[in-house]
């Protein structure tokens, strides 16, 4: 039986991910919980820690490395961050290891942008950075990586150059529950509509400024002429989306396109846009790109 080498750990705002990982970057076992950061600040960092540790059965010796919310302020241990233009090599060098456990373990840390103009942070994002482009990425990429706060990443040669947050994925729950909006949208449940999002992408893309008007008017597009739920909903993602890449590709774009981390729905629903405003995109699975980061540092940590 292939034997561990070290545990890695994903640990956001809202959910925990541990991968029992060999030397060869196989993951032997994992455990996902909603225990991210919020509930871990109540119950104990070592003690949620120790709970998945003991349920993959992983040795007392193994170390552990963790990226995200863990080593926010409010997190278990404050990573700090590396300042832009922030290469991603040196992401390995100032991991922070956590004092009084006797398992060496250790958290990453995130990026910060000190720009006055256009203060920035990332926490998390940056593990998967490491693991979408490598250490040796010669060239420009521009990464999107959709989720809650989407990253919008311009990296140039190994080094992140600049970043943008979009707070989309939470003004969208925000707005689909607690405005007038939710009665547009109640009881969507999971049907789609392509043709509704795929026009309000285009909309919004074309006139940003219009933002709010075009929100209201998947309410008022439903009054007067009828529409189901779910043309509302998938309304309100497109316009929503649809703003966060007009600023994202307001830019610049290198030929290659946009490199998009993510996985699931979330995935679709970004290439579905970017297909719709003609735009290149290469995908990278947002899940092996923590795993292949925090594979990388951990070689990088551990490897004599």
């Amino acid at each position: 039986m292939t034997e561990p080498a070290y545990v890695a750990v994903d640990w956001g705002t809202s959910s925990f991910r541990l991968w029992l990982v060999d030397r060869a970057g196989k993951v032997l076992a994992e455990r996902r919980s909603g225990e991210g950061m919020l509930a871990a600040a109540k119950t104990g960092f070592a003690a949620v820690l120790q709970a998945h540790l003991a349920a993959v059965e992983a040795p007392d010796h193994l170390p552990v490395l963790i990226c995200g919310m863990a080593g926010a302020k409010t997190g278990w241990v404050e990573a700090g961050y590396v300042d832009t233009p922030a290469p991603l090599a040196a992401i390995l060098k100032q991991a922070a290891r956590v004092p009084g456990e006797a398992r060496d373990i250790r958290i990453l840390p995130g990026i910060a942008q000190r720009d006055a103009a256009a203060p920035d942070v990332m926490r998390g994002e940056e593990t998967q950075l490491l693991g979408a482009l490598g250490l040796q990425a010669a060239g420009e990429a521009m990464v999107c990586m959709p989720g809650t706060h989407s990253k919008w990443v311009h990296v140039k040669d190994g080094t992140v150059a600049s970043f943008s947050t979009f707070m989309t994925g939470e003004l969208f729950s925000v707005v689909s529950r607690e405005t007038i909006l939710s009665l547009a949208v109640a009881n969507a449940e999971d049907a789609e509509d392509v043709s509704s999002f795929r026009a309000a992408v285009k909309a919004a893309f074309e006139a940003p400024a219009f933002a709010a008007n075009l929100l209201f008017g998947a309410r008022a597009r439903q009054l007067l002429f009828g529409g189901t739920p779910a043309a509302a909903r998938e309304t309100l993602s497109g316009t929503l989306i649809g703003v966060e890449l007009a600023a994202g590709l307001s830019g610049a774009v290198p030929k290659a396109g946009i490199t998009l981390v993510a996985s699931g729905r979330l995935a679709a629903l970004y290439r579905l846009a970017f297909d719709t405003l003609s735009v290149t995109v290469q995908q990278v699975e947002a899940d092996e790109a923590v795993r292949r980061g925090l594979s990388m540092a951990a070689a990088a940590i551990w490897t004599k």
